[in-house]
C-alpha cells in the first residue's frame, strides 16, 4: 500500500462537483467517488493508518463523538465529496446466526408478523430527537465543502420482508393482501416522518436510500407487486425531496430490469446505485438508460475482493473509460465495502480514481 495516494494528505471535496458529476453530462477533470457502505472491519485500519485510535461506536457521548470523528475523517481523507450515514429507528425482527461465519442473517421463513394479531401486538418504534443527533453532530463537523447523503436505513421492501419474513410475506401478497398493505403503512409512515426530518439538515446533499429488490435474475416479489406496496413510499420519499431541491438516489441490488422505468418516470430517481457483472456490467446499464439518470459505483464486489492489486486496477480502469465519457457518472463499489474486502484493493479503486 505504499504506492498508494490514499489516503489523502489534503484532500480538497467539493460536494458541488459531486452532484454536477452525477446529474450532468458535464465531464470533470477526474471520476467523482461514491460509496454506499464501508464496514467496521474496513473502516478500523485506514482509521489507524491515519494516525488516529480507533473507538467502538456506543459508550457515553464523548465516546460516540470520537467515533464519529473518525467516521468523517475516514469519508474526508479518502477522496470522498460526502459523508454518507444510515441510521435505522430500529424495527425488531427475527435474525438467525451463524457461528462459524461470524454473522446475523434474517430470517427467510416466518418474521414476527404474520397475522393481524401480530400487527396489533408488535413493538412499534416512535420517532425521537435523539435520534438525530449523530447526523447533526457529521453536519457541524464535516470540512468545508462536503456534504451529508443519508437516509432511514433499510427499504420498505426489506424491512416488508424482514418483518413478515420472506416466504410469509410471498404467501401474504396472495392470502393476506390487506395485512401486507397494513404492515407498509405502518413501516412507511415511520419513514416518511424520518425523510422530513432528514431534509431539515443544512448540510444535506441528497436522500440515497437502499431498498434491495432483486436478485440474481429478476425481482424478489413480482414487479406488480413492487408497484403495489413499495414504490408508491419511493415516490413519497422522493416528492419530499424533491420539494426540498435535493435529488433522489436509490441503491437496490438485483435484477430490477423491469421496474426501472417505474423508478424513473414514476418515482422520480436520478441515479440508480448497486451493479454486478453477473447481472449487468455498469458499462452496459449507462448505454440502457445513462441518458436519464446517473449510474453510481459499478467495481463489481467479487473483482474488488478476489483480483490481484495489479489486475484489478486495469479492471477499475476500464469501467472509467467506458463510462466516464457523458458525464452522470460516480465510480465506487457495485454494492458496498464489506468485511472481507482487502483494504489494498479498496484503496487501489480509490487511488485509480482519483488520478
Amino acid at each position: 500500500m505504499s504506492k498508494l495516494r490514499v489516503p489523502l494528505a489534503r484532500p480538497k471535496p467539493d460536494c458541488e462537483a459531486f452532484l454536477k458529476a452525477v446529474l450532468t453530462d458535464e465531464e470533470l477533470d477526474r471520476p467523482r467517488l461514491v460509496e454506499y457502505l464501508v464496514n467496521e472491519p474496513v473502516m478500523r485500519p485506514i482509521v489507524e493508518m491515519l494516525g488516529r485510535e480507533w473507538v467502538e461506536p456506543g459508550g457515553d457521548r464523548e465516546q460516540q463523538q470520537a467515533y464519529w470523528d473518525n467516521f468523517i475523517a475516514l469519508w474526508h481523507r479518502l477522496g470522498y465529496d460526502f459523508v454518507r450515514l444510515e441510521l435505522s429507528l430500529g424495527f425488531p425482527r427475527g435474525h438467525r446466526t451463524s457461528e462459524s461465519a461470524g454473522r446475523a442473517f434474517n430470517e427467510t421463513g416466518a418474521g414476527p408478523i404474520a397475522s393481524w394479531a401480530d400487527l396489533e401486538r408488535y413493538p412499534w418504534p416512535e420517532l425521537r430527537e435523539e435520534h438525530f443527533w449523530p447526523y447533526e453532530y457529521v453536519c457541524e463537523h464535516m470540512p468545508e465543502g462536503m456534504g451529508l447523503m443519508s437516509c432511514h436505513a433499510g427499504g420498505i421492501c426489506e424491512h416488508l420482508s424482514a418483518l413478515m419474513g420472506y416466504e410469509t410475506l410471498c404467501i401474504a401478497l396472495f392470502d393476506q393482501p390487506e395485512l401486507v398493505a397494513a404492515v407498509c403503512e405502518q413501516v412507511g409512515t415511520r419513514m416518511e416522518a424520518y425523510t422530513r426530518r432528514l431534509l431539515q439538515l443544512d448540510r444535506l446533499i441528497a436522500i440515497f436510500p437502499g431498498d434491495d429488490m432483486g436478485f440474481r435474475t429478476g425481482t424478489l416479489i413480482s414487479p406488480d407487486h413492487l408497484r403495489r406496496y413499495t414504490l408508491p413510499w419511493h415516490e413519497r420519499f422522493a416528492a419530499l425531496t424533491h420539494e426540498a431541491g435535493l435529488p433522489y438516489f436509490v441503491h437496490s441490488c438485483g435484477n430490477v430490469e423491469a421496474i426501472m422505468p417505474d423508478l424513473i418516470e414514476r418515482v422520480g430517481i436520478q441515479a440508480k446505485h448497486s451493479f454486478e457483472d453477473a447481472i449487468v456490467p455498469i458499462a452496459e446499464f449507462k448505454r440502457r438508460w445513462g441518458d436519464r439518470i446517473g449510474v453510481m459505483g459499478g467495481v463489481d464486489v467479487d473483482k474488488l475482493t478476489r483480483l490481484a492489486p495489479d489486475a484489478f486496477r486495469a479492471y477499475v480502469r476500464g469501467i472509467i473509460d467506458d463510462c466516464a465519457p457523458g458525464g452522470r457518472f460516480v465510480v465506487g463499489s457495485g454494492n458496498s465495502i464489506p468485511d472481507y474486502v482487502p483494504v489494498e484493493n479498496y484503496l487501489t479503486m480509490l487511488d485509480e480514481a482519483l488520478r
